[in-house]
C-alpha cells in the first residue's frame, strides 16, 4: 500500500491532547486525574492538595531531567494511558532553568530568557508534545487562568508564558475552561468572547461536573469524568472516517453517472436524480459543477428559471 491515502483510509488518532484551565482551587487537577489510567507529572508541588481517594501515580518533578527519566520509564509501562501535566506554566519554568543552566548566553541580565532562549524553549516544548504523542499516550495540561484586556473586553486565557500558549493550543484537540456557576462547577470547550476554548468533538456547550468530594473533604463519587470525554472524542473520530468513506463512495457514483450520459434527456434526468440524493459535505456542489461541465461539453446550457438543460 502506498504512502498517499484517501481521507477514509487515514488512521484514526488514538491519543487525545487537551488543556484544562481555570481559577486556583476549583479542582482542575482532580478533574485531570479522572482521565484513563493517568500518571501525574507534578511540577507545581500540588499533589497533596488532591483528595487521597482520587490521587494517581505521581512523578514529583525536581528538575527538567526528571521529566526525561520519567518518560523513559513510561515507555515500558503500556498500562499508563494518560500523562497529566500540572501545571504547564511551571513546566515551562523548569524548561527555562534547564536552558539557562546549560547555556548562560540564553539569558538576559535579569535572569530571564533572551529571545534566543525563548526560541530554544519553544523547540523543547514542541519536542515534548511530539514525544508523548509518539508514545501513543493521552496528555492533559493543567493551567491557571489569567485575564487579558482586549479593547474594552476582558478575555480569560490559560496562564502560559510567552508565545508558548499559541504553540500549545495549535497542538491540542480540546481546550476546556472550568468555572464555578453558583455552587456548581462547569466545563466548556466552546470558545466565546469571554474565554479561550477548543471543541473538536461536538461536546455540549456547558458540561456540569459531578461532585466527587463534599464540603468536608469526604470522597462522594468515582472520579472518572474524563473517560466520557475520551469516549466522545473516539466516537467522533470514528464517525468522521465513516462519513468520509460514504462521501467518497457518493462522489464516485456521481462521476460514473455523469460519464455515462450523452443525450439532453439523460442530462435532465440526472439533474433530477442528484437533487434527490442525501448529500454529504459539499457533494451537491461537486455534482452540480461536474454535471454542468459535462452538459457544456455536449452543447447544452442550464435554464436557471426551469433548472433544466437546453440545447445551446
Amino acid at each position: 500500500m502506498g504512502l498517499i491515502k484517501k481521507p477514509s483510509e487515514l488512521e484514526i488518532k488514538s491519543n487525545l491532547t487537551a488543556l484544562i484551565y481555570g481559577q486556583p482551587g476549583i479542582g482542575k487537577t482532580t478533574l485531570g486525574c479522572s482521565a484513563p489510567n493517568a500518571v501525574l507529572f507534578d511540577y507545581d508541588g500540588g499533589v497533596q492538595r488532591i483528595n487521597g481517594a482520587h490521587q494517581v501515580p505521581t512523578v514529583q518533578i525536581r528538575s527538567w531531567e526528571d521529566t526525561g527519566e520519567a518518560l523513559k520509564e513510561l515507555e515500558q509501562m503500556p498500562e499508563i494511558e494518560t500523562i497529566l501535566i500540572d501545571t504547564v506554566g511551571k513546566m515551562l519554568d523548569f524548561m527555562s532553568k534547564h536552558i539557562i543552566d546549560n547555556d548562560s548566553k540564553q539569558a538576559k541580565r535579569d535572569g530571564s530568557l533572551s529571545l534566543q532562549g525563548y526560541g530554544a524553549r519553544k523547540m523543547m516544548f514542541i519536542s515534548f508534545i511530539k514525544q508523548v504523542s509518539m508514545m501513543g499516550k493521552n496528555i492533559i495540561f493543567i493551567a491557571h487562568e489569567r485575564e487579558e484586556k482586549r479593547k474594552e473586553e476582558i478575555v480569560k486565557r490559560p496562564e502560559i508564558g510567552g508565545s508558548s500558549a499559541n504553540d500549545l493550543i495549535k497542538e491540542l484537540d480540546l481546550v476546556g475552561y472550568m468555572q464555578a456557576i453558583g455552587k456548581e462547577r462547569t466545563l466548556t470547550f466552546d470558545p466565546t468572547e469571554e474565554y479561550y476554548a477548543k471543541n473538536t468533538c461536538n461536546l455540549p456547550t456547558v458540561i456540569k461536573l459531578p461532585t466527587v468530594v463534599d464540603n468536608t473533604g469526604i470522597a462522594t463519587g468515582e472520579n472518572n469524568f474524563f473517560n466520557s470525554i475520551f469516549d466522545a472524542y473516539k466516537k467522533q473520530q470514528k464517525n468522521n472516517i465513516e462519513r468520509t468513506s460514504e462521501f467518497e463512495d457518493l462522489i464516485y457514483m456521481i462521476k460514473e453517472d455523469i460519464n455515462d450520459v450523452s443525450r439532453l434527456e439523460e442530462i435532465n434526468e440526472l439533474t433530477k436524480k442528484f437533487y434527490g440524493f442525501q448529500h454529504i459535505y459539499n457533494s451537491k456542489i461537486i455534482a452540480a459543477k461536474l454535471l454542468n461541465e459535462k452538459a457544456k461539453s455536449l452543447g447544452f446550457v442550464l435554464n436557471k428559471a426551469t433548472k433544466q438543460y437546453e440545447a445551446a
